[in-house]
């Protein structure tokens, strides 16, 4: 698996991933909620992060990331692809990149669950999302001491 920057003409490719993590992954979302956030990924989110991607031997995105500074602000796996080591493939990434931060919604305890084994541990927890919605984020920074 190579990991690529994307380009601009992977949106809509981009997009149709997070959109069928998010429905796997975040239960807690209402229908109006995933409307909201996916009518914003192309103006808000998406130009907002420094996005890589992974392709399946078909050449069909797998699943990306996206970083700023310090933080990893996105990381989507197509459900037919979780499991298959693609995120780990993506935070040994980041971290190499020097990237050692990450937000979770609480209720996404499968993601939680996957940065905890990689070695990341809760530094903070906010009650409300980045939006004012009742989704609790729990931020978290890798440990160091823990190898992958």
């Amino acid at each position: 698996m190579i990991i690529e920057l994307f380009t601009e003409k992977d949106y809509t490719e981009i997009i149709c991933v997070w959109e069928k993590s998010v429905r796997a992954s975040h239960h807690f979302l209402s229908e109006s909620d995933i409307d909201e956030i996916r009518s914003k990924m192309p103006s808000h989110y998406l130009p907002n992060v420094i996005l890589f991607v992974v392709r399946d031997k078909d050449n069909v995105i797998a699943g990306f990331i996206g970083l700023s500074d310090d933080m990893i602000e996105m990381l989507f796996i197509a459900p037919e692809y979780q499991g298959s080591g693609i995120g780990t493939l993506f935070v040994k990434f980041a971290l190499g990149k020097g990237i050692d931060k990450v937000d979770v919604n609480e209720q996404n305890v499968r993601a939680f669950e996957f940065y905890r084994k990689h070695g990341f541990n809760v530094i903070a927890r906010d009650a409300l999302d980045s939006m004012g919605r009742p989704f609790p984020i729990l931020h978290l920074k890798h440990d160091e001491r823990k190898p992958l």
